[in-house]
């Protein structure tokens, strides 16, 4: 297992327990502890966990992976979402795309559809989000507008005033958020209350929201809140969705596309 590997594997199980020996982490990945001991090391370098006697724990309770350690966790369901959404927006629209992994492949799979290779635009993209914007600003067909705003490290996200003057000027037909919680009480959030202030922005603007989050993300929580369920127009989501969340999301008013 590579290094990078074996970086991704460990912040996974952080995030999902929170603390880690040595011990521990070396017999989940099949290493030696002096392996694991150099790359909790290399990882409290670069401030992603924050090391202890024996092992590690996560920064906090709103611990956020950068987005370059994300991309790889359940990449065959977001895949399968970002197809399925893709397909819900029409040749010529207006589309809010906000940062994270899904929306990232949402945008993939944009470019490349066969209705979507001309035009005059065969698509207007609003997005904050720098990955984005440098992945479609290549495509000739595509028009895009890059928000102002103050870049966020882990998630490529531009946030802040700037950000709002702009969005504050457009609308949209549609708007794809990326999440990192989905309840039905309590709509959809994130991790960041400056993001969330954007996206939340972007919602406002858009005639319809569609929701990109695999089956994860259903029924949490987080810290800060974009929209209220009522918001959500169409909820995409992979096939290990439990029914009767996907349920309560349908009785709530929510379309659910099921992949």
């Amino acid at each position: 297992m590579s290094r990078d590997a074996r970086w991704k594997a460990l912040l996974d199980l952080l995030v999902e327990r929170g603390r880690l020996d040595v011990e521990e982490a070396a017999a989940e990945l099949s290493v030696s502890p002096a392996t694991i001991r150099r790359d909790f090391d290399g990882l409290a370098e670069q401030q992603m966990l924050v090391r202890t006697r024996g092992g590690a724990v996560v920064h906090g309770v709103s611990y956020e992976l950068p987005l370059r350690y994300k991309t790889a966790r359940r990449a065959p369901e977001k895949e399968r979402i970002a197809r399925a959404v893709a397909h819900l927006v029409s040749p010529g629209e207006a589309v809010g795309l906000t940062g994270g992994t899904t929306t990232t492949a949402v945008a993939r799979a944009l470019a490349v559809r066969p209705d979507l290779t001309s035009g005059a635009p065969a698509l207007t993209v609003v997005t904050n989000a720098l990955n984005i914007a440098g992945e479609l600003a290549v495509r000739p067909q595509f028009k895009i507008v890059l928000t102002g705003g103050v870049a966020r490290p882990s998630s490529y996200e531009l946030v802040g005033p700037l950000a709002d003057g702009v969005l504050g000027q457009i609308t949209v037909d549609v708007a794809v958020l990326g999440v990192v919680a989905l309840d039905v009480r309590d709509g959809a959030a994130a991790h960041d209350e400056a993001e969330a202030a954007v996206n939340r922005l972007l919602c406002e603007r858009a005639a319809r929201v569609v929701v990109a989050a695999d089956s994860s993300k259903l029924g949490r929580r987080a810290f800060a809140r974009i929209c209220p369920t009522a918001a959500v127009h169409t909820l995409v989501t992979d096939s290990a969705a439990d029914e009767g969340t996907v349920r309560r999301f349908e009785e709530a008013g929510v379309r659910v596309v099921v992949v």
